[in-house]
Formats: C-alpha cells, sequence, structure tokens
C-alpha cells in the first residue's frame, strides 16, 4: 500500500470518528441515548484501526536488505 493511500485512509477513519463523537452526544443523545452510545463504541474502535492501516507496509522499507539486495548494490 503507497505512503500516501496510507495517509489519506487513516486521515479519513479519524476524520470519522471525531464526527461521530461530535454527532453522538451533541445531537444524536437528544432523541436516542442508545444510538449515542453505539455510535461512541465504534468511534472507539477507530483510532486503533486507523493506526494499523496507516502503518501497513511501513516496515517493508525499513526493513534490513536480503543478500540478494546487498549484492547488487555492491555490483553496481
Amino acid at each position: 500500500m503507497q505512503e500516501a493511500t496510507r495517509k489519506r485512509t487513516y486521515f479519513a477513519m479519524m476524520g470519522t470518528c471525531l464526527v461521530l463523537i461530535l454527532l453522538a452526544w451533541n445531537v444524536v443523545r437528544l432523541w436516542s441515548t442508545t444510538a449515542a452510545v453505539v455510535m461512541s463504541v465504534v468511534a472507539a474502535v477507530l483510532p486503533p484501526a486507523a493506526a494499523i492501516i496507516g502503518n501497513l507496509g511501513a516496515l517493508d522499507r525499513s526493513a534490513p536488505p536480503t543478500g540478494a539486495e546487498v549484492e547488487r548494490r555492491d555490483r553496481g
């Protein structure tokens, strides 16, 4: 997954989390406390999921080179 795509996905998920919290406790709670609590639970799950998705593939670039990659660098 490309870094730009990961960042976009992370910020979209975190933005959704903020919108859910704000709507749940400023608007929805006036009509349904249960719906507000459900929205808050969903919002609580989003940050860890966003962090996992945001870091997918990040370690691929930081991994030490394998033997074949070292040989290619030494020749070229």
